[in-house]
């Protein structure tokens, strides 16, 4: 374990490979933490690789340097979070690998900083960068039924629910987000860990509820949510992996493709869900290299 001061954070993070290796940032979803990337981080590191797996804002370690610091979820944020903790490291360029909120921040930067990503591994939804102006639009049924989670988090209910019952609600959602994955007690409870967190509930009802605008932005990232609701195209290089996620499974018409203007490549992979790199590191590794 490792920190650093980035931003507004003081990160907690793991490291793996030599210091000299060309790097690649891993960066998990919710309701998950650092060690869904570990193990794929691993596989790259006996390959050379300089792997960093940061906790994100409100998991596990990581802490808010200053009380007033709005505790935001939105996708500007975990973008601006990438961004300085690269800065911090001395990080001018690395392939950026993530799923759910880690692979928002991955395309959030890839999108509007793209000389610091070499490469682009976007996890279970490809173009990862939410459109809020238009999230009053519904989708159809099968789709909206499966956001259950989100809806609950817009009212007081749902967060009372989520700070009495994090570990119970969100063990749920590994259960229905990856139904082939046989993780067993102990590996659950290790993650678990990481929703203690004091600022957990916080940032996680402050995303679910951004990103249908019914809470403001933090003042400081005013700026950035609007570059990202012009909806920017990715250029750099970029490989999405998808497989059976219960939350998002994917189309069998690739929608996403007319967001990336690079080099691209869409891949599904048989029997995993929503949790990725935890369940393929192979898959997963093997994307990056490709890559870097």
């Amino acid at each position: 374990m490792k920190r650093v001061q980035a931003g507004v954070l003081d990160v907690a993070y793991l490291e793996f490979g030599p210091p000299d290796g060309p790097p690649a940032v891993l960066l998990h979803g919710f309701p998950y933490d650092a060690r869904a990337c570990t193990a794929a981080a691993e596989r790259l590191a006996a390959a050379g690789v300089r792997c960093l797996v940061p906790y994100l804002r409100g998991y596990g370690p990581t802490r808010f340097l200053d009380p007033a610091t709005p505790r935001s979820g939105e996708q500007a944020a975990l973008g601006a979070d990438l961004l300085a903790f690269l800065d911090a490291l001395g990080i001018a360029r690395a392939v950026l690998a993530g799923y759910d909120w880690g692979g928002r921040a991955a395309c959030v930067v890839s999108a509007l900083w793209p000389d610091r990503a070499k490469g682009l591994v976007s996890c279970g939804v490809g173009y990862n960068i939410q459109n809020i102006p238009a999230s009053g639009r519904p989708v159809a049924p099968e789709a909206e039924h499966r956001l259950w989670y989100q809806y609950y988090l817009h009212g007081e209910r749902g967060r009372a629910g989520l700070a009495g019952g994090r570990h119970a609600f969100c063990r749920l959602l590994w259960q229905l987000w990856s139904p082939t994955w046989a993780f067993d007690a102990d590996t659950y409870a290790q993650t678990a860990l990481s929703f203690d967190n004091p600022d957990f509930v916080d940032v996680v009802v402050h995303s679910y509820r951004h990103r249908f605008g019914l809470v403001p932005s933090d003042p400081a990232l005013v700026e950035i949510e609007a570059r990202l609701a012009a909806q920017p195209a990715i250029a750099v290089p970029s490989i999405v992996l998808l497989g059976a996620d219960g939350v998002a499974p994917p189309s069998a018409t690739d929608t996403a493709a007319r967001h990336f203007t690079g080099p691209y490549r869409r891949e599904i992979v048989a029997g995993v869900g929503h949790n990725f790199p935890q369940e393929a590191p192979d898959a997963f590794a093997a994307a990056v290299r490709a890559l870097l």
